[in-house]
């Protein structure tokens, strides 16, 4: 367990997520600690490896608080794969240089998914280890000269459905046809990896949270690639029974949890009902659209395209503007709040200009307080 104080010198993350006022709109990046930063490059380099960083807590602390040096980020994300689980599983998780990842022993036939087990959690000690470390960072004193953290550290895990691709496919795919005939061809036996991946990422991320993850996110990368009704079948009801299952309070507060589904709009409203406390969104889905179908239910996530961060920095303000406002003001006629944690859509890309994205720091930060003052 975490000892440091469970005070935030800056909570607004968590508040946006649970529909709770607000000052402005907090923002954070999926991928922010990454290859766009010429200092994360230098960490990876004497790590010597993306698996010599992400195992080491030191490092993964270290990369973890790179962007919160450079920008005034309203939260942290824990530095780490989503495919940690399947590693832990056996399936000889690496990673060639300049390759996507790739597993040594896919699991592709009837043995091989028989053979399929909840982890030890001890084999992803070092994640935990890594939680605890970066919880120890964000330390900071406040005004009053109480220990309190920067910000809040969100911990995460890819989704049974997203796990099972890769663990199948046995890499990235363009078109996902091992997977997919897998789940046409013999349901059983997708049924029995998801089911095995739904627990081992329940134990996980509950694990994450009690070494200090004071929020998690469920990646469904690839959920959007799926047929309508597959979906419902293979990849949301496992994310559901994943969400059922976690702790939703710890250190004397509530642990949001938030799904995001790329290509996932079309399911906006199911996708609302798993039980989940923020969606987040790709840049298909106008935001607006997406509250009103929600009804502020939930928090809503996103959905800045990243590709807008190639463009000059006048123009990612702009945009970011229009994201903003099509949410709209956060405080409804009625007296309720919505939640609007501004992200992107997906994962930075490594080529954005670092300079780019102070631009968009401050503009989120700037006319978000703007649209409260009215």
């Amino acid at each position: 367990m975490p000892d440091a104080s469970a005070a935030l010198a800056n909570d607004t993350f968590l508040r946006a997520c649970l529909r709770q006022p607000t000052e402005y709109t907090p923002l954070w990046l999926m991928r922010q600690a990454g290859r766009y930063l010429p200092e994360y490059n230098a960490t990876r380099g004497r790590a010597g490896s993306f698996m010599g960083l992400a195992t080491n807590p030191q490092f993964a602390t270290e990369v973890t608080l790179q962007p919160l040096e450079r920008y005034a980020l309203d939260a942290a994300i824990l530095f780490s794969d989503i495919l940690t689980v399947p590693d832990a599983m056996g399936l000889g998780l690496s990673f060639a240089a300049g390759e996507g990842p790739r597993f040594a022993r896919p699991v592709r036939d009837e043995a091989a998914v028989a053979a399929l087990a909840v982890p030890d959690m001890d084999r992803l000690r070092y994640v935990f280890d890594a939680v605890a470390s970066i919880r120890k960072a964000l330390r900071t004193t406040d005004a009053q000269g109480r220990t309190v953290g920067r910000v809040p550290l969100i911990g995460f895990s890819g989704s049974p459905w997203t796990l099972a691709c890769y663990m199948v496919e046995g890499a990235g795919s363009d078109d996902y046809r091992l997977v997919k005939s897998m789940l046409y061809a013999r349901p059983d036996l997708m049924h029995r990896i998801l089911d095995v991946n739904a627990q081992a990422v329940a134990a996980y991320l509950n694990a994450q949270i009690d070494a200090g993850a004071q929020a998690v996110m469920v990646f469904d990368s690839w959920g959007g690639v799926l047929a309508d009704g597959a979906f419902q079948a293979f990849s949301l009801e496992y994310t559901r029974r994943v969400v059922a299952a976690l702790r939703r309070e710890a250190e004397g507060r509530p642990v949001p949890v938030i799904v995001f589904t790329k290509g996932g709009g079309l399911w906006l409203e199911q996708i609302a009902a798993c039980g989940a406390d923020v969606v987040g969104l790709d840049w298909t889905m106008g935001l607006g659209r997406a509250r009103t179908l929600v009804d502020d239910r939930v928090a809503l996530q996103g959905n800045l395209d990243p590709n807008v961060l190639f463009a000059p920095p006048e123009a990612v303000a702009r945009e970011a503007v229009a994201v903003l406002d099509a949410f709209g003001p956060p405080q409804r006629a009625d007296g309720r709040w919505g939640g609007h944690v501004f992200n992107l859509g997906h994962g930075i890309s490594q080529y954005t200009p670092p300079e780019h994205v102070s631009a968009l720091v401050e503009a989120v930060h700037a006319h978000s307080r703007r649209m409260r003052r009215g």
